[in-house]
């Protein structure tokens, strides 16, 4: 399984400009509005060849058990790469995904951006808090909270950026979702 990306924000990082940050911002609500909108083949061309794509599932841990280091181990809701979350869409597109039809209708919120530059200023760390409404049907209504950490790189698509690597961290230990078939 891969490891995920580091829990603390940099302390010693260096500062990223202002135009910097505001861009990745954009791209982050533009790529909430791809998303939304079900442009699911624009959405693809953001990610990078290497794309890592993960949420593990959460469990909730006794205080004493987390004083003394002690967790169940990790499994996954997903761990795609971008050859996988290409056959997710395919199937979507299909009209054959019974989870998807009819299509859901989501609202993707993004807020709380924090910007890190990573490595040798390439790469950069951003982190970001995630509410995700979907409904689908009359009453069949999901809710979706948490964080992200994305790798982003700049690029010379029409947006400015490539994901290289999403973690999600959802707040939720259980989830009431009859499926996840929906992308973060």
């Amino acid at each position: 399984m891969p490891e995920l990306a580091e829990a603390t924000w940099p302390t010693t990082s260096t500062p990223v400009p202002p135009d910097v940050e505001r861009s990745i911002c954009n791209f982050l609500y533009f790529e909430a509005e791809l998303l939304d909108d079900w442009r699911f083949r624009d959405w693809l061309s953001l990610l990078d060849e290497g794309m890592e794509y993960t949420m593990p599932t959460q469990a909730n841990a006794l205080t004493r058990d987390r004083l003394k280091s002690i967790s169940p181990p990790t499994s996954y809701y997903f761990c795609d790469n971008k050859g996988q979350l290409e056959q997710r869409i395919r199937r979507l597109e299909t009209g054959m995904a019974w989870a998807e039809e009819p299509p859901s209708r989501t609202r993707h919120l993004i807020t709380n951006v924090r910007v890190a530059v990573v490595g040798h200023g390439d790469e950069y760390q951003v982190k970001s808090n995630f509410l995700l409404y979907r409904q689908r049907m009359a009453m069949d209504i999901d809710i979706y909270a948490g964080q992200r950490t994305d790798i982003l790189r700049p690029s010379d698509n029409r947006a400015g950026w490539t994901i290289c690597r999403r973690d999600l961290i959802l707040d939720q230990a259980t989830l009431a979702s009859n499926n996840l078939s929906v992308l973060f």
